[in-house]
């Protein structure tokens, strides 16, 4: 499956906020073995974000829209989405008694309509209640397109991704990405931060060529990095494909030159 990633903001496009929702939504995704070819930013304007949707759905199958969910007039996003979606706004009744106490703080009619705002979902949808926020989110399929709508919050949109977008994604995927990395030392005794990728890609040659899993070389601060990537049915599934291609990488580079072997910063026995 192809996914795109659509953050949603102007404040995004002056710099005024750092993007870090599509960092976090990418690594979640790979991990799914979902592919994501392009992240988006586009600002508050319903004609662009209608054109960006369009775009996005002519090379992926799956969109993540981030933010517009807010009580302010600037938060579209929603009522966009229900219209391009051909939806009916409705009211979640469940939404709004988890807003209860903030309701009843309100000591003006435009503030509650505010925040009865954020409880209008697109009717025939999966609805993420939010228990970090007031908007929830929301799932909409549609003729083979599938549409992921999420707070722009961070501290509400993450937890609202693992509790209820990770196992829907788990049941569309079927795959999962694991990656391993290899870290170097330098060869003939040059610093490690003088060695550059091209002395690691002629010695590996014809294995950077390899499918699944990827062989690919990184350049880091700190030197540089094999990584190897599986995409497979589960877990040990693949893993059981990255053990051959370390020790082919082992051989290839010469073991002296082999500092470390990790996954996600936990050792790796060869």
């Amino acid at each position: 499956m192809i996914a795109e990633i659509i953050s949603v903001g102007t404040e995004l496009l002056l710099g005024n906020i750092v993007n870090t929702n599509a960092q976090y939504l990418s690594k979640q995704l790979a991990d799914l073995g979902i592919e994501v070819h392009f992240q988006t930013t586009v600002g508050d304007n319903p004609e662009r974000i209608r054109s960006v949707l369009d775009i996005a759905y002519s090379r992926a199958e799956l969109c993540i829209l981030t933010g517009g969910l807010g009580p302010t007039k600037d938060d579209i996003t929603r009522e966009m989405i229900i219209a391009y979606f051909n939806k009916k706004p409705v009211t979640d009744e469940k939404t709004v008694e988890m807003m209860g106490a903030a309701l009843s703080r309100s000591d003006s009619d435009e503030w509650k309509a505010s925040l009865l705002k954020c409880a209008v979902v697109p009717d025939d949808s999966i609805i993420l209640h939010n228990h970090h926020g007031l908007s929830p989110g929301s799932i909409m399929e549609d003729h083979g397109r599938r549409c992921i709508l999420l707070p722009g919050v961070p501290k509400e949109m993450k937890p609202m991704f693992e509790e209820y977008c990770i196992p829907y994604l788990k049941k569309l995927s079927g795959q999962v990405l694991v990656s391993v990395d290899i870290k170097l030392l330098g060869f003939d005794q040059a610093p490690v931060s003088a060695v550059g990728e091209a002395p690691v890609a002629s010695r590996l040659g014809e294995l950077l060529d390899s499918e699944n899993p990827t062989v690919a070389t990184y350049i880091k601060e700190d030197g540089n990095l094999i990584r190897i990537t599986a995409r497979a049915t589960d877990e040990e599934k693949a893993i059981e494909m990255i053990e051959p291609m370390i020790e082919k990488c082992a051989d290839a580079i010469g073991r002296e030159y082999i500092a470390d072997v990790y996954r996600e910063d936990q050792a790796w026995n060869m």
